[in-house]
């Protein structure tokens, strides 16, 4: 079985649930984004590494269904 590609997800391969955490996350980033003193050096690491896993889950899961 190959694995697919991230290119290949669409918005309809996540669940509610995970479009929703995305888009938490991805307020969370603006919002620190916002916060920044102007230097550009937002760590927004931890946030993304969040968002990839979601990614990763939704990849498993479409993955099987093939």
């Amino acid at each position: 079985m190959t694995m697919a590609k991230p290119d290949d997800l669409k918005l309809s391969d996540f669940t509610v649930g995970e479009m929703a955490r995305m888009g938490v996350l991805l307020g969370r980033m603006a919002k620190r984004g916002i916060a920044d003193d102007g230097t550009g050096n937002v760590d927004l690491s931890d946030l993304q590494r969040r968002v990839e896993r979601i990614e990763k889950t939704a990849l498993r899961r479409k993955a099987k269904k093939k």
